[in-house]
């Protein structure tokens, strides 16, 4: 429980510095360059998936089994290097080599972006020391010194006066921030991971070799799921000649959604090794896979009521009103309010697709994402020419509903998430609740001091919301219970 709140308590954390720095970005740089930052880090999402490769779900598990932890986190650092150095290296190299982006600032912004995912995806791998030691907090105290020192630097940007800029130099200073950062995360962590094991990078073949075939089936199924949410800003990029004004209101709108996957990411992350002890000792793990498929419903249902019923004023609060949709075009309120849907589902494709790995599915999960990716690429393809970033959103709605269509009955047939009935019961009234609360405070956001406000009043209303229907007792009597300690009687 403690590495949950640990967890949740630095994404809660990043994504308040997170929404700060998209404020900063989309004040300090014009729509134009705001389109190719935001294309320089999508287009690398894919070379990141391709990077890590499932090596860190393997990192967790292999060393938790193990007892020779140094060797294997030493083998895992020094093939992780590897792999980050020929991908990344080869995102580089296409971007420069790209045609269409030869006169254009955005190789140059790709090839600092890189810094980001190098140093972060290096990070993850110490990460697994905290995860299966338990000592969360150190992830905390790295991840939040981080957010702050980017958070920091952007931050003088605006001191400055600088707004609306279109001086590629700016541009360029916003996309190596985000390097100096992971790399302070990568400095922090790899102190802190001395206090727990011993370490020092080096080869060892018959230890990675099997690191990467133990990774086979998570690398391939990672990198098919982000074909399937991760590359349509990359083929915005390549479809569109406007493609840096699509980006820009895409790309914001997309990094709101992200919080709904990064947050239900690491928690089902932090129970990740538990679920896999319990099943090698055949112990039971329903109440612990209930009380997280309830929260990952609550997280998606929250962030999609939001999403949907509030996406003007949140933009406007943490753009500018540049980015809002006019009656000549649709904006990022419009890409976040299509957004909504898969914001809704991730959590539970999440889910699915961690079971899946756990109980050994893998084949069929691969499948399943493989038909989705190939169908995702070909809509894109089909519609990002005539309608831009709304025919990204629109396949990625589809996508999404198909995934959930076909994993989760199939997961919750060997999962078996244990919750009583009136679980839905709460959680529907919640969501009426939550749903009447935003609709009918909608046109008193009129500006963003009132939709901060909105945001803090909201906030409260959430625990209320969760404490009038029964939710924080139904989800501690099902944490007592997956603890051994009892509670049957509270669900």
């Amino acid at each position: 429980m403690a590495s949950t709140l640990w967890q949740l308590s630095s994404q809660v954390a990043m994504a308040a510095l997170s929404i700060l720095s998209v404020k900063f970005v989309a004040t300090a740089l014009s729509l134009e360059l705001a389109g190719y930052y935001n294309s320089s880090y999508g287009y690398l999402q894919i070379f990141g998936i391709l990077a890590d490769f499932g090596l860190y779900a393997v990192s967790v598990r292999e060393m938790s089994r193990s007892d020779r932890k140094e060797e294997i986190l030493s083998a895992l650092i020094f093939l992780r290097t590897i792999i980050l150095t020929l991908s990344l290296g080869s995102a580089i190299l296409f971007a420069w080599l790209l045609p269409q982006w030869r006169e254009t600032p955005l190789p140059l912004g790709i090839t600092f972006a890189a810094l980001t995912p190098f140093f972060s995806l290096l990070s993850g791998t110490l990460r697994s020391v905290f995860q299966i030691n338990y000592r969360l907090q150190y992830v905390f105290i790295a991840e939040v010194s981080q957010r702050i020192l980017t958070t920091t630097m952007l931050g003088v940007i605006i001191l400055f006066g600088i707004r609306g800029s279109t001086n590629e130099s700016v541009f360029l200073y916003c996309t190596l921030i985000g390097g100096i950062g992971a790399l302070l995360l990568l400095l922090l962590l790899y102190v802190f991971a001395h206090k727990f094991v011993t370490f020092h990078v080096r080869w060892n073949a018959h230890t990675m070799r099997h690191l990467l075939q133990s990774a086979l089936p998570f690398g391939t199924a990672y990198l098919l799921l982000s074909f399937c949410r991760q590359f349509d800003m990359t083929l915005i990029a390549l479809l569109r000649d406007d493609f840096q004004i699509q980006n820009a209101y895409y790309g914001f709108a997309l990094r709101m959604g992200e919080m709904g996957f990064l947050i239900p990411t690491f928690l089902l992350n932090s129970i990740l090794p538990v679920v896999s002890e319990r099943q090698e000792r055949g112990e039971d793990a329903s109440s612990l896979l209930g009380k997280t498929f309830l929260l990952l419903l609550l997280l998606g249902t929250t962030a999609g009521l939001f999403a949907i019923l509030w996406p003007r004023p949140l933009i406007a609060l943490l753009t500018t009103r540049e980015y809002l949709s006019t009656i000549d075009h649709p904006g990022a309120d419009t890409a976040l309010r299509l957004a909504s849907v898969p914001m809704f589902l991730y959590g539970f494709i999440l889910f699915s697709f961690y079971m899946a790995l756990v109980h050994g599915e893998w084949k069929r999960l691969i499948a399943t994402l493989a038909v989705s990716a190939l169908f995702s690429v070909g809509s894109n393809l089909l519609l990002i020419p005539h309608l831009g970033f709304v025919g990204a959103a629109t396949t990625a709605i589809i996508v999404q509903s198909f995934l959930v269509s076909l994993l989760l009955p199939a997961t919750l047939k060997y999962a078996q998430p244990l919750f009583p009935p009136t679980a839905f019961v709460r959680w529907f009234v919640f969501s009426l609740l939550l749903a009447v609360g935003l609709w009918v405070s909608r046109p008193f956001l009129a500006n963003d001091a009132l939709t901060f406000l909105g945001l803090a009043v909201a906030g409260i209303a959430l625990g209320v919301l969760l404490w009038i229907t029964g939710l924080v007792r139904l989800l501690g009597a099902l944490q007592r219970q997956s603890l051994g300690l009892g509670g049957k009687s509270e669900i």
